[in-house]
């Protein structure tokens, strides 16, 4: 059955507060937006295997879960998840052209296959699937993604070694204050979302997007420019703010329930 719209939502900040506990009144506003024939679904820049347990929390359905920033789309098959679409690139010029310039940081590339591959582990980030290596293997295979992590720089840092390093080979988003997370060129969440709103047949004007972080700017303009909607939290910096059709409530304040109720 066709959907009668398509939503696609962020996770942390957006659905989940920083200690992992929902959003207050998303729960219901995401059961009571699916009864109303909507498709919800998760557009998160997190691996699949830090997403899965937030689809089942929110009870979902939906076929698709756009991950790794829009490089892995998972589908659902026969009751089993797989990897639909993968989306991977050559990481060694950027592993060199940041680990020149960020040599004490901590790096991480995900796998074609999921696996994740790290040089160290830090209290904010610990990955589950995967193991520790040199940095000189982490550049051995294709990637799907690479994650740099520093706690010791903060954003303006990060806008510096992109700009010195020059990263026109790859699409990055700058996380939180020590993340960045850069994937395939061309590739965001917003490509991904249009592969599975064509997949759906979804109307592309009753499309809604919500999110918080830089890593949300590709599926607001997608969804924008099919004449949707794309929401951005309150505690979302001015340039998100600001690339979004709509404000809503900070995540703590059930911002999200709030937009998600404006389909009813």
């Amino acid at each position: 059955m066709t959907p009668r719209g398509l939503v696609g939502l962020d996770i942390d900040g957006t659905i989940l507060l920083q200690d992992e506990t929902p959003s207050p009144g998303v729960l219901d506003a995401v059961a009571e937006v699916r009864a109303a024939g909507y498709e919800v679904m998760l557009a998160t820049g997190r691996s699949w295997s830090g997403t899965q347990h937030v689809h089942e929390m929110l009870g979902l359905t939906s076929e698709y879960v756009v991950c790794s920033n829009g490089a892995v789309i998972m589908r659902r098959v026969d009751g089993e998840w797989q990897r639909w679409r993968v989306e991977v690139f050559d990481p060694n010029t950027v592993l060199e052209l940041l680990g020149s310039h960020l040599p004490e940081a901590n790096y991480m590339v995900e796998l074609a296959s999921g696996e994740r591959l790290y040089t160290g582990r830090i209290d904010e980030w610990s990955p589950d699937s995967g193991r520790q290596v040199g940095f000189d293997e982490l550049g051995t295979r294709p990637v799907s993604r690479v994650v740099v992590v520093s706690p010791q720089h903060d954003e303006a840092d990060f806008e510096r070694v992109v700009a010195a390093a020059g990263l026109n080979e790859v699409s990055y988003a700058i996380g939180w204050t020590s993340w960045l997370d850069i994937a395939p060129q061309g590739v965001d969440k917003g490509t991904a979302l249009e592969r599975v709103c064509a997949q759906l047949q979804a109307p592309r004007d009753s499309v809604l997007v919500a999110g918080d972080g830089r890593n949300d700017l590709g599926m607001f303009s997608w969804a924008l420019a099919g004449g949707g909607r794309a929401v951005a939290m309150g505690q979302a910096v001015d340039e998100v703010q600001n690339a979004a059709g709509e404000l809503t409530g900070m995540v703590e304040d059930g911002g999200l329930a709030v937009a998600l109720r404006t389909l009813l």
